[in-house]
């Protein structure tokens, strides 16, 4: 089954975390926590997808191996 709608939004959610992760890395500043507050209901919605879209993403690899055989 292609889903690539799925595969592009869950891509996108990951690159906006990673963005984040950066920004806190480098600049020590949260890009979430400053838009949705820190630790709101909103914000743990925010990490939750992020959280998700990364572990969907791992299906990549069963896919493109799968692909390559």
């Amino acid at each position: 089954m292609d889903n690539k709608v799925l595969d592009y939004t869950a891509l996108t959610i990951s690159i906006i975390g990673a963005v984040n992760w950066g920004l806190i890395g480098f600049f020590d500043f949260n890009l979430v926590a400053f838009l949705f507050g820190s630790m709101t209901w909103l914000s743990r919605i925010v990490y939750a997808l992020v959280g998700l879209c990364g572990l969907y993403l791992l299906t990549f690899y069963a896919r493109r191996d799968r692909a390559q055989a």
